[in-house]
């Protein structure tokens, strides 16, 4: 089970190979995370498979909100900008007042 903080570590791409059998254990046992350099710039990283597993669950969902975002672009295309102005503020005041009565309903009196 992975640690709950996991601190990465900065490695030369030269020691990297030389110690790769022991920074793949690391990395496997969830007691570091590896990013490599060559000539001190970042190239590339060592993760977990479960790190892994969870980075390209984030890059599916970020598609997936990115391609709905681009749907509701889509759908008000032809619609001027000071009218969707004009719908966000009275969506907002709107739902600000509903959260207010239902705070002024929770409170004992």
């Amino acid at each position: 089970m992975p640690s709950a903080v996991v601190t990465t570590e900065t490695m030369k791409f030269t020691d990297a190979r030389q110690q790769l059998s022991q920074v793949v254990n690391r990395v496997a046992r969830h007691e570091t995370r590896v990013l490599i350099e060559k000539s001190g710039v970042p190239v590339a990283a060592l993760v977990s498979a479960d790190d892994l597993r969870r980075l390209n669950q984030l890059e599916a969902w970020r598609q997936e909100q990115i391609a709905a975002i681009s749907r509701i672009s889509d759908a008000f295309a032809d619609v001027p900008i000071e009218e969707l102005e004009r719908q966000v503020e009275w969506a907002v005041a709107e739902a600000r007042a509903e959260l207010r009565a239902e705070r002024e309903a929770a409170t004992p009196r």
